[in-house]
């Protein structure tokens, strides 16, 4: 069987578990001795919920912002089954959300 393309998508909250996460499957990768696109930075979403800070309805009408950014990173590794089971072996927090796509 030959060599065939997996798009590894991951997305969070939290920057800095996405950051760790992204460089053990790179460096899996590295050590397997397959080619790979680096971590490919993709738009950042933010999702902002404005809410009254005055509880009643009284006064005038003050707003807190509150927002949380869901930061998204992508990673494609030409890959044989191998090295996709190591890359699936990699402990991934409840935070990260990971996709993987394959194609031929």
């Amino acid at each position: 069987m030959g060599l065939q393309k997996a798009r590894i998508r991951l997305s969070s909250p939290d920057y800095t578990e996405l950051t760790e996460i992204c460089s053990k499957i790179v460096d899996v990768a590295k050590r397997t001795g397959v080619k790979h696109s680096g971590i490919i930075p993709l738009p950042t979403k933010k999702m902002i919920v404005p809410t009254r800070k005055s509880p009643c309805g009284g006064g005038t009408e003050s707003y807190e912002k509150w927002q949380m950014r869901i930061h998204k990173r992508l990673i494609d590794i030409e890959s044989d089954e191998r090295t996709l089971r190591r890359v699936m072996r990699v402990e991934i927090p409840e935070k990260v959300h990971v996709e993987i796509e394959l194609k031929e």
